[in-house]
């Protein structure tokens, strides 16, 4: 797969992009700035745990995954004329008032029986009946498999409680299965148990666009920081990738409905596909730049962005990185932190190759420096300390891809308990300064182990929006246990 890569060449690899591109975090980071390879790589999908992301040399592009503003609402009537509203892609045929139905268990846990995963559905009770159950694995039951033992058994419908109640599917031969979260469910349990004889309605499913749809990150995206390089901030960029309609084959039907972040990879690939059209000189490290500094930190329609868990939380950098791509402000950054072949050898001798190994690599006789260069000082457009206990410091440069004459002030965002301290704080450009440095001066004052703090560096011309991440772990004593 490296020989079919040429400098215009973009790769967009799915999930298991860190097996087929082994040891990418050394050689493979190399060869994408030094042979102006771009590399786009999912995250993963073990989130919400911390520590789970994935490709995470700087090299690559890692993409989290977000939730789109599209959904599907359905309505479930039930006999007391109440309607709750649930999520499906229910298209079939409307199921008027029929039996509802929860499994009850006699025993010491009387939820037992309706747990989806071990529903076993074997008398004639389920016959012409609407079944609800509960997940105890919020998300990783699919919707076909507790809807196929439903409709075996004679039912004609599921209505299923996970939280969170994304990532949709349409189930077989339009046989309604119908998410709602453990709060509706438990309102429609409680109906059940307080009626004789519960009846329900399933409408067919809506479809809904726009603002009344918020962005979240999904449930399922890996999370930062990394554990193999935790001052390499990981994943780098959000982007779709919750019920993407998707090109099958004839077998599955011609489209079906996918979620996971190997959709939404692709979605990146073709911005940066369009910005590299737009800018062919630009290396790699230049287009990342872009794409991360330029980011939403809200959805399109100015709402905060929230990600998906147990609870669901504000996102911050280990969920989406920059943000949520915005490709149109992504095409014009003003500003790129830029990175070559001595910035890659750089980050190796601060990861700990040795000087042979890194020759090698570069066919070129290479010696590290000594004392170790700093990893905090590789010229990425996020900054992230892992483990801040004294005053420290850091270095950056950034390069003018905007107006010729360009000044730019700092806008700082610390985190909580943290001080930050930027000189200079204006930068001039003009025909001649193409490229200006800047030194950054972080100090803390917790004197607690209190684990990681958000905040931005920015830098505006009053056109122009450059910001960048900042993650930093306070830490004043060595760690012993899991924040």
């Amino acid at each position: 797969m490296m020989g079919l890569m040429c400098y215009h060449c973009l790769l967009a690899l799915p999930f298991l992009c860190s097996r087929m591109l082994m040891n990418l975090i050394a050689t493979g980071s190399f060869h994408a700035v030094a042979n102006g390879i771009i590399v786009v790589c999912s995250a993963g999908n073990d989130g919400p745990s911390s520590q789970t992301v994935h490709n995470t040399a700087p090299g690559i592009l890692t993409v989290a995954a977000s939730t789109i503003d599209r959904s599907f609402p359905t309505s479930i009537t039930l006999g007391n004329n109440k309607t709750i509203w649930g999520e499906a892609m229910f298209a079939g045929k409307e199921i008027g008032f029929t039996g509802l139905m929860y499994l009850e268990s006699p025993g010491l846990i009387p939820t037992a029986a309706g747990v989806c995963e071990s529903l076993s559905l074997d008398n004639n009770s389920v016959v012409g009946k609407v079944v609800l159950c509960f997940t105890t694995v919020p998300i990783r039951v699919p919707l076909t498999h507790v809807s196929s033992i439903v409709k075996a058994a004679g039912g004609l419908g599921v209505i299923i409680a996970r939280s969170p109640r994304s990532n949709l599917a349409p189930c077989s031969d339009d046989f309604p299965c119908i998410v709602v979260d453990y709060e509706l469910g438990t309102e429609i349990l409680f109906y059940i148990r307080a009626t004789s004889s519960p009846t329900v309605k399933l409408s067919l499913s809506r479809t809904l666009v726009g603002k009344p749809v918020s962005t979240k990150i999904a449930y399922f995206s890996s999370r930062g920081p990394s554990s193999i390089a935790p001052a390499i901030l990981k994943p780098d960029i959000a982007a779709p990738d919750v019920n993407i309609l998707a090109a099958t084959t004839p077998m599955d039907g011609g489209f079906s409905f996918y979620s996971g972040t190997s959709m939404a990879a692709p979605h990146v690939s073709a911005v940066v596909v369009v910005i590299k059209s737009l800018h062919p000189n630009w290396s790699p490290a230049a287009i990342k730049s872009a794409i991360i500094t330029t980011a939403w930190q809200t959805d399109p329609s100015g709402e905060p962005i929230f990600a998906e868990g147990s609870p669901r939380k504000l996102a911050d950098p280990f969920d989406y990185g920059g943000g949520l791509i915005n490709p149109n402000r992504a095409r014009n950054p003003g500003l790129v932190y830029d990175m070559g072949t001595d910035d890659c050898i750089h980050y190796l001798c601060a990861m700990g190759y040795n000087s042979s190994s890194i020759s090698q690599l570069v066919d070129n006789s290479t010696v590290c420096p000594n004392p170790q260069p700093s990893i905090l000082d590789v010229n990425l457009p996020s900054i992230t300390i892992p483990n801040l206990r004294n005053a420290t410091s850091l270095g950056r440069t950034v390069t003018n891809v905007g107006p010729t004459n360009s000044v730019y002030r700092l806008l700082i965002e610390p985190p909580l308990g943290v001080i930050i301290a930027v000189k200079p704080d204006t930068l001039v450009f003009n025909s001649t300064t193409k490229k200006v440095s800047f030194d950054v001066s972080v100090s803390t004052t917790h004197r607690v182990n209190a684990g990681y703090y958000f905040g931005s560096l920015t830098w505006t011309d009053g056109v122009h929006i450059v910001r960048s991440p900042i993650s930093v772990r306070t830490q004043i004593i060595p760690s012993f246990a899991d924040d």
